[in-house]
């Protein structure tokens, strides 16, 4: 995803959508069956529950990871908004660190060479 316009630091960008399902209801699986297609879509919110963005998601699902990002994720009761770290200009693309926990599986593609996976 590509910022259309100049955005300040700090402003709220987008809300990262998807069905709200409990992590004991099968997050796990769904996150592991998306990862075999080299896909990250569930987004853990809390120990008790995370976002489907595959099931009901937004474009915010599409903002790719970067180990220097220029946004980060702040969690507001069970919403997560997608903020500006720094100002962007208009057309940069937008990357925030996924902050994966677990196994690291995906090469991370951030930046050419990085050794980094998510």
């Amino acid at each position: 995803m590509f910022a259309a316009e100049a955005i300040p630091k700090n402003k709220r960008i987008i809300d990262y959508a998807g069905a709200l399902i409990r992590n004991d209801e099968a997050c796990a699986a769904r996150e592991d069956e998306y990862l075999k297609d080299g896909c990250v879509w569930v987004f853990q919110i809390n120990r008790a529950w995370c976002r489907d963005a595959a099931v009901g998601g937004n474009v915010a699902r599409f903002i790719n990871h970067a180990c220097s990002p220029n946004c980060y994720f702040e969690i507001v009761d069970k919403t997560i908004w997608i903020r500006a770290s720094r100002n962007i200009r208009r057309g940069e693309e937008l990357t925030y660190d996924y902050h994966i926990i677990g196994e690291r599986t995906i090469p991370c593609r951030c930046c050419p060479g990085c050794p980094n996976k998510i």
